[in-house]
């Protein structure tokens, strides 16, 4: 078992933060009722690659990365999955204390509304991507959306990272790549792993899709569409040869796992792809709506 833990040793620490989280559980706001029900659906750990697990629940992922000196988690999920993500954290080997980082992929309540109780939790620095910050600071989503404001925690965000910029825990190293648009601050995360003697890289990206974001006369967020077209350009150019996004249906994660299929080239430029075609549709229906409004 990794880590080194019996499973004796491990149920019992399971227990201790079952228990120590239980009140946590309990304050935790309910889901809305629009939110998929895979987003809270509990599952257990699933080994990706290398020193990846994956920790979060069914529709919303938290990624597991071991290192020599402690371990890093990406993304936080929503506030009600905490307990669910620290039962999978310990039941993979790793004391919630040994987690001593967190990334952040984008200020949303789905991804972020959990940080600050899992900070608490394990007393890990959070990193995020500096356009973002402020956001999280606040528990305020930067830009406008079609269905409002939805607020989160507040967190604070102990290292700010701009494009290219490296975070080290022991001999793991990842980059952060600016991929703006989703929200400003939005940031993929790559690493370089051995997998079976080969080397890999991996990429989880940050969301690329509209969903719901203004695209026209969005004044909290004016560049937007232009970070979203230089994002897209970019994340096609990326290595790839793993891709762990945000929501795992998006890469089909856990077929893939099941397959052993995880290794696949090519797959984040076609990702890329669709959700370009799929950005300028919803562009051109926003402008549509937009001039037939300043028509009336």
């Amino acid at each position: 078992m990794a880590g080194g833990h019996s499973p004796r040793s491990l149920g019992a620490a399971t227990r201790r933060w079952a228990a120590a989280f239980s009140a946590l559980l309990a304050a935790a706001p309910a889901a809305a009722q629009l939110d998929p029900p895979s987003w809270t659906r509990p599952i257990a750990p699933v080994p990706l690659i290398g020193p990846i697990t994956y920790v979060g629940t069914e529709g919303l992922a938290a990624y597991l990365i071991r290192t020599d000196a402690g371990a890093i988690l990406i993304d936080a999920t929503m506030e009600q999955n905490v307990p669910s993500i620290a039962r999978n954290i310990v039941a993979s080997g790793v004391p919630l204390r040994q987690v001593k980082l967190i990334l952040v992929s984008h200020a949303h309540f789905d991804h972020v509304a959990g940080l600050a109780a899992m900070k608490r939790a394990t007393g890990a620095k959070v990193v995020a991507g500096t356009r973002d910050a402020a956001a999280l600071e606040s528990g305020t989503p930067p830009g406008e959306t079609d269905y409002g404001i939805i607020r989160f925690p507040a967190v604070t965000v102990d290292r700010r990272v701009r494009d290219g910029d490296r975070v080290r825990l022991g001999k793991v190293v990842l980059r952060a790549v600016a991929t703006p648009g989703h929200t400003p601050g939005c940031t993929t995360w790559t690493m370089r792993i051995v997998d079976r003697g080969r080397a890999r890289d991996v990429v989880f990206p940050c969301s690329i899709s509209v969903a719901g974001n203004r695209l026209i006369g969005n004044r909290r967020y004016p560049t937007i569409v232009t970070d979203f077209r230089g994002s897209f350009a970019r994340l096609a150019a990326l290595p790839a040869d793993v891709v762990l996004p945000a929501h795992p249906e998006g890469a089909d994660v856990f077929a893939r796992q099941r397959a052993g299929t995880l290794v696949a080239p090519g797959l984040l430029r076609t990702m890329v792809l669709k959700s370009r075609d799929d950005f300028d549709r919803e562009l051109a229906k926003q402008a549509k709506a937009a001039q037939a409004g300043t028509a009336r």
